[in-house]
């Protein structure tokens, strides 16, 4: 069920009535029937994924809190086994697979494992990130183990955050759902006009971007460095409307019923470099590799060549986890590179600092290293990055809009840019107002919107 959809809509409005209409128990009970269906929608067999899962991980939970020494290690173990087997078998079993299979060949073996033509069961990476973070920390004693299986449940299967996040904490989560919120006007407006905002930038903004992005991006050999690059710029503005578009409709259905997710976004573009930008995009993501792979390999504290190397360690986990292909760890690679080469730099020279060139500077290198991230593969990467680092700009010079909406496309940004930096959050404390903006806002969803139908892009991780 796609956040843009009128399904979801009609879904949101019913649940979120039936919420504030019914008791405490009969909420967590709602929710989770609700969290059900709503992955059932997508591709129901594999909610019992999920149901595996969670009953792996609840008692393992338990067994944890109530053991010691290698007993309690074993059950941390074994939950970690259960999650990421799945993960490792439905994304990566074919990656791996094929990467063993051309080494087999090149040995002259042959490769006696198949493939399996598996649909990835949708925000598996999400929510096995959520249910891992839960046995950690426990085992951790940061976090008791939840003993009411429903809530537990309810925690990963929260529709809101289900299948792209933000990666919530059980600490964050878990006592949330067993408050009862009453019912604010307050956080209503604010919740409504927060989804409203990031629905606005998923149809009008991402998925117009989207037509000149498909347009260069599938077939670059057609097209000249000049579109290429405008392509890639526009692909990083519309990887970061459509993410942090549903962050925020999924952060404002949460708020509309009393709960407070994280924030997953801070102006990422404005970044003075890669190291910050990694603090402002995908924040639940950042802090999971930072305290669950980063700090545990020894973060900072072992010397700068192993500081390196967990850095590199990290971003080429992150750039598997974002997707089965060479691609993915390449841009992860990259941005491990850039983060190691400045601070080799920085302990070598002391450059003068300059805020706006240091912005510029690291947006060129995060929207060079996205090409990886969208291209169909490393031999696309290669000829878009090739014909706009060599300045071969006019060869088969070619664009997908005309001059109005190509320049539409520029106001747009520009007016993300300008909410961005100077509203955080539209204001919805006038009532009178929030009726205005939301109606305004809507009415520009609906005329300015292309709703095309395709999804979310983090939807496939």
């Amino acid at each position: 069920m796609l956040f843009d959809s009128l399904q979801f809509i009609l879904f949101y409005i019913v649940v979120t009535i039936l919420y504030f209409s019914i008791r405490h128990r009969g909420r967590v009970w709602l929710l989770l029937l609700a969290s059900c269906y709503f992955y059932l929608v997508f591709k129901p067999i594999y909610i019992l994924i999920l149901l595996v899962t969670i009953i792996v991980d609840y008692f393992a939970g338990i067994w944890i809190a109530q053991s010691e020494g290698k007993k309690r290690k074993l059950f941390l173990v074994l939950s970690l086994i259960a999650n990421i087997g799945f993960l490792a078998f439905f994304k990566y079993w074919n990656f791996f697979n094929g990467n063993l299979t051309i080494l087999l060949d090149l040995m002259g073996m042959v490769n006696p494992l198949p493939d399996y033509q598996l649909e990835l069961p949708i925000g598996l990476s999400f929510h096995t990130f959520q249910a891992m973070s839960y046995t950690i920390e426990v085992y951790r004693r940061k976090q008791e183990p939840e003993k009411d299986f429903i809530i537990y449940s309810l925690y990963v299967m929260f529709y809101p955050q289900l299948v792209a996040g933000p990666i919530e904490r059980p600490q964050n989560m878990l006592p949330q759902f067993h408050t009862y919120f009453k019912y604010s006007f307050e956080n209503l407006k604010s919740g409504l006009m927060l989804m409203l905002w990031g629905l606005f930038k998923k149809v009008v903004i991402s998925n117009r971007l989207a037509e000149m992005v498909d347009y260069c991006f599938d077939n670059p050999t057609e097209h000249g460095g000049l579109t290429l690059l405008v392509a890639a710029v526009f692909y990083s503005f519309q990887i970061y409307c459509d993410f942090s578009g549903y962050s925020d409709i999924a952060i404002g259905a949460g708020r509309t019923m009393g709960f407070t997710l994280m924030r997953n976004f801070d102006v990422p573009y404005l970044s003075k470099s890669i190291g910050e930008f990694w603090r402002r995009w995908h924040i639940s993501l950042s802090t999971w590799f930072k305290d669950y792979l980063y700090i545990p390999l020894g973060g900072s504290r072992e010397g700068e060549w192993k500081l390196y190397r967990n850095l590199a360690i990290v971003f080429l986990v992150s750039g598997l986890w974002h997707g089965a292909a060479w691609t993915f760890i390449i841009w992860g690679g990259l941005h491990a590179a850039f983060q190691i080469l400045a601070r080799m730099r920085d302990r070598l020279v002391k450059l003068p600092k300059n805020d706006f060139l240091s912005i510029v500077f690291t947006f060129i290198l995060v929207t060079l290293a996205w090409v990886f991230f969208r291209a169909k593969g490393f031999y696309n990467a290669k000829v878009i990055l090739t014909k706009i680092l060599t300045f071969d700009f006019f060869s088969g010079y070619s664009m997908p809009y005309n001059g109005t909406e190509f320049m539409f496309c520029w106001l747009l940004i520009v007016v993300l840019f300008l909410k961005d930096i100077f509203v955080k959050e539209i204001s919805v404390k006038n009532t009178p107002a929030f009726y205005a903006k939301f109606v305004g806002l809507a009415f520009l969803c609906y005329f300015f919107g292309v709703f095309s139908g395709d999804q979310f892009i983090y939807f496939q991780f």
